[in-house]
């Protein structure tokens, strides 16, 4: 039996032995990807969505009554100005120029006959050969037959540009749209839609910002020329562009104050009444502190990071954040230049925890 007790102390003794020597459970690092700490030039921008309108826009249509005898383009077709659209049969119109002009030659000579007779009355007049009763008649009468000749005139530029409308040429440069009547229908003076046509080149996007902007917009406006850049809602295209307009008023009921952008578009990548993300660059930010925007978190004291500190751990540290440029943050407080952000893994980090950075080479070589 002591033999037995012996024994069981001397298990009891190397077991507590072994578990002194193991010391204490070193804690698990936890995986996370870093991004650095950087000081750079940064713009101070303004976002908002805007519509893409275009410059002018046209509806064509008819100034005189007939039929439509040919379309000279196609839908969807770029148009230069003065380029043939449409044309009316004219005959009609050829036919009332031809009276008109008939109506003047005869008016003309008989005008130019009764003034070669008041010219005869006038000087025998002079000599009491006639009354000068008579010689008022014929005045009279050359004057009448005058006007009735400036008046075939008068008709006859009418019938001349009434002839002209029969051809329908652009106003503008531009884009056609659906072509509205064709050939062999008849069209109502002023009154039956041919088809619209856009400029689309430049364009225009309108957009509206809240207007406490308005100063720092005035402001910067005064010294230089704004660009703006619209985005397209499917990310693939951007096209960069000048501001031209700020409203004359502020939206009551929005509080917010119109602009447009206008923009080249020799390429067609903006459409009108297309939705596009816009960005106006009012100025630079020089050396501004930046983190990658995946580093910041929210929290109950406000936005935060955790910081790696050269023991390789995590420091949870509350920032003051300005603005955010593309896949970047501005830190006004709380961060030094060449310091160290986690940017992945901080669901699974307590302030004091050991981290084990898993891009270490990428982030030294930033």
């Amino acid at each position: 039996m002591k033999k037995f007790i012996s024994v069981l102390a001397l298990l009891m003794f190397v077991v507590s032995c072994s578990k002194k020597d193991q010391g204490p459970k070193q804690p698990m690092s936890v995986p996370v990807t870093v991004g650095k700490v950087v000081q750079k030039d940064v713009p101070v921008q303004i976002k908002a969505v805007g519509t893409v309108e275009a410059q002018s826009s046209v509806l064509i249509k008819s100034q005189v009554a007939g039929v439509i005898t040919n379309i000279r383009f196609q839908e969807g077709q770029s148009v230069n100005k003065g380029d043939l659209l449409a044309t009316i049969d004219a005959r009609p119109f050829e036919a009332t120029l031809a009276q008109a002009e008939a109506n003047l030659n005869k008016d003309v000579a008989q005008a130019k006959n009764a003034k070669e007779i008041a010219t005869r009355y006038e000087n025998l007049v002079k000599k009491d050969y006639v009354t000068k009763e008579q010689y008022e008649q014929v005045r009279t009468n050359a004057e009448a037959l005058e006007a009735s000749a400036e008046a075939d005139r008068a008709a006859v530029q009418n019938a001349k540009l009434q002839l002209n409308y029969c051809t329908i040429r652009s106003p503008i440069t531009g884009r056609t749209g659906k072509i509205m009547v064709h050939a062999g229908n008849v069209v109502k003076a002023n009154e039956t839609d041919i088809v619209q046509i856009h400029q689309v080149d430049p364009i225009y996007v309108r957009f509206a910002v809240p207007e406490e902007n308005l100063s720092d917009i005035n402001k910067y406006q005064s010294s230089k020329t704004l660009p703006v850049d619209a985005l397209e809602k499917s990310g693939k295209n951007s096209v960069r562009g000048t501001l031209a307009f700020i409203d004359n008023q502020v939206d009551v009921n929005t509080g917010t104050i119109t602009l447009k952008g206008e923009f080249q578009n020799q390429k067609g990548i903006l459409w009108p009444g297309e939705f596009v993300d816009v960005i106006l660059t009012l100025t630079t930010r020089p050396r501004a502190v930046v983190v990658p925007s995946a580093a910041v978190e929210s929290g109950q004291q406000g936005p935060f990071v955790f910081v790696v500190k050269p023991d390789m751990t995590a420091e949870l540290r509350t920032v003051q954040v300005g603005d955010t440029v593309g896949t970047e943050t501005v830190v006004e407080k709380g961060l030094n230049p060449g310091e160290t952000v986690v940017t992945d893994g901080q669901s699974r980090l307590l302030p004091g925890a050991k981290v084990e950075v898993k891009n270490l080479e990428k982030a030294a070589a930033s």
